[in-house]
């Protein structure tokens, strides 16, 4: 079974996404910020992780490239889900690293075909 990491600030962001992808058939583990996502990455392997860009502690960008300098996720799937449409942040993010962008609030159908997309 694939293992999905989920990294956001808001509880009910991560109940509501953890749910789903259950769902759907994945392994899901919760992080409440990059800080707490580096610490987790540290103790278990991911087949794919999905961020928040804006959060306390550690954002979003600063966690993918601190991912990708870590060797056990420096190839993993990351993929952005947020509210933010900035053309300069959506650069940022693949400047840092990451795979792909999904926007906020998420569509389930769009989200399982990029995670499709990514892992499978």
């Amino acid at each position: 079974m694939k293992k999905i990491m989920i990294v956001d600030d808001s509880p009910s962001m991560r109940r509501l996404l953890s749910s789903f992808l259950e769902q759907a058939g994945y392994t899901v583990a919760q992080a409440v910020d990059g800080v707490d996502a580096l610490e987790v990455v540290g103790t278990d392997t991911f087949d794919l992780i999905i961020t928040d860009i804006n959060m306390p502690n550690m954002d979003g960008l600063t966690l993918v490239a601190e991912l990708r300098k870590l060797e056990p996720t420096r190839l993993t799937p990351i993929l952005i889900l947020t509210t933010e449409m900035d053309m300069a942040k959506k650069a940022a993010a693949k400047e840092s690293g990451a795979t792909g962008w999904l926007n906020k609030p998420f569509d389930e159908e769009r989200t399982l075909s990029a995670i499709n997309r990514v892992i499978n």
